[in-house]
């Protein structure tokens, strides 16, 4: 009996440690991050990718066939307008220039034989003419026969007919003269096609040929040099997917970085929007052509530019991470009112805002305006200072993997 009060003492402290176990506070093993309602800039832009070109790439070819024997430029050779690039053989088209010279001289020495024709007919009608006037005289007095007056008819006849041949092959000698200088003419300018000549000041991006390379430009004009008229003005092909491409318009700002100069943010303006769609494995894009001052020389053709097109600006506005919008915190500690309300369509316009209670947020509607990847203008339910939650924070001790990955979530559910 003396060791009942004993046992009873240790069954009402194991009573109570078992009631403690059961009713202590657990704690938490997460906490909410939170960032103030700040004033500043908000950016809404749009990414895409492109490729660096010269404003004006101009193919340098040739109409003429032959073996080319001298070439006078190299890769990025500063040329002027009118400077010779390169030479084909002009034997055979300078063979053909000659020919056609030799067609033209016989042509007009033809010409000239058919305008003494001509002379010779003329005389030969007047005789006619004069004859038959005589022989008409002497009928109509009954000293010549009917027959005697149509023979001088017929003589006179002929004598007309004959200048109208000659003429006739006058004209034909005109035509073959003037064939023979077209043909004069080509040869001559196929010949002044042989030396290949600068249509613009510029620099030389592209040598195709040496000498010894023959050229034929049969069906097709070859191309020889490739000249960028002016490196010192560069502009961007971005292709834009065909969701984003209804914020792009002509004259927005543009920044782009290089692989080559991963520091260095290149400032730019949307020139041009293309409406031609390019489709590429079911994925419709736009093709946006962006304007770009090189007068450093570090943009060159055909470099990969990362680029992010300005669609919205405002500056000095109240402004939120735009995660916070997307950011809930976790069922527990939502009430059953905030949860329905989650579900309305205005549930993208609202968030968290830190109470008192750390585990127990408030959930705020709020009126958005510009919307940037990484901030969001409020225009009404916030104001500077404000608490507003954008993330949780793990309180787990880290393991040893878990020490080199982020344990920082961007949302609980």
């Amino acid at each position: 009996m003396k060791r009942h009060p004993i046992w009873s003492g240790i069954i009402l402290l194991f009573s109570l440690f078992i009631v403690y176990l059961i009713f202590r506070p657990t704690p938490h093993e997460y906490e909410y991050v939170s960032e103030p309602v700040t004033q500043g800039e908000v950016l809404r832009k749009v990414s895409a990718s492109g490729k660096v070109r010269a404003l004006n790439t101009i193919k340098v070819g040739t109409e003429v066939s032959g073996q080319i024997t001298k070439v006078y430029v190299d890769f990025n050779s500063t040329v002027k307008a009118g400077q010779i690039l390169a030479e084909i053989d002009p034997t055979r088209v300078r063979a053909r220039v000659q020919q056609s010279e030799a067609q033209v001289a016989l042509a007009r020495a033809s010409l000239q034989q058919t305008i003494a024709n001509v002379a010779r007919a003329r005389a030969e009608l007047e005789i006619q003419e004069r004859d038959f006037a005589r022989q008409k005289g002497l009928a109509e007095r009954g000293f010549v026969s009917k027959a005697g007056l149509d023979i001088a008819q017929s003589k006179l006849n002929s004598a007309r007919n004959a200048l109208q041949v000659a003429l006739a092959q006058t004209q034909s000698g005109n035509a073959q003269i003037r064939q023979g200088t077209a043909e004069l003419s080509s040869a001559q300018l196929d010949l002044s096609r042989t030396v290949i000549v600068a249509p613009a000041s510029g620099v030389i991006i592209n040598k195709l040929v040496e000498p010894g390379t023959t050229v034929a430009a049969s069906f097709q004009t070859p191309n020889l040099f490739e000249i960028a008229a002016d490196t010192t003005k560069m502009q961007v092909e971005a292709s834009v997917d065909e969701a984003d491409i209804g914020q792009v318009r002509e004259g927005q700002n543009v920044t782009f970085t290089v692989d080559s100069y991963p520091n260095d943010v290149f400032k730019a303006k949307v020139r041009q929007v293309r409406k031609a769609p390019v489709e590429t494995q079911n994925v419709v894009s736009y093709l946006v052509i962006i304007d770009v001052d090189n007068l450093d020389g570090k943009l060159l053709p055909g470099m990969t530019a990362n680029v992010e097109i300005v669609t919205g600006a405002k500056t000095q506005v109240t402004r939120v991470p735009t995660n916070a919008l997307r950011f809930r915190p976790k069922a527990a500690d939502r009430g059953n009112e905030q949860r329905r309300n989650e579900g309305s369509k205005e549930a993208s316009s609202a968030l968290y805002v830190a109470s008192s209670d750390p585990y127990r947020p408030v959930r705020r509607q709020i009126e958005i305006g510009l919307q940037g990847d990484e901030y969001t203008e409020v225009i009404s339910g916030l104001k500077p200072g404000d608490k507003i939650l954008v993330r949780t924070k793990s309180l787990k001790p880290k393991t040893p993997a878990e020490d080199s990955s982020d344990d920082d979530d961007s949302s609980a559910n």
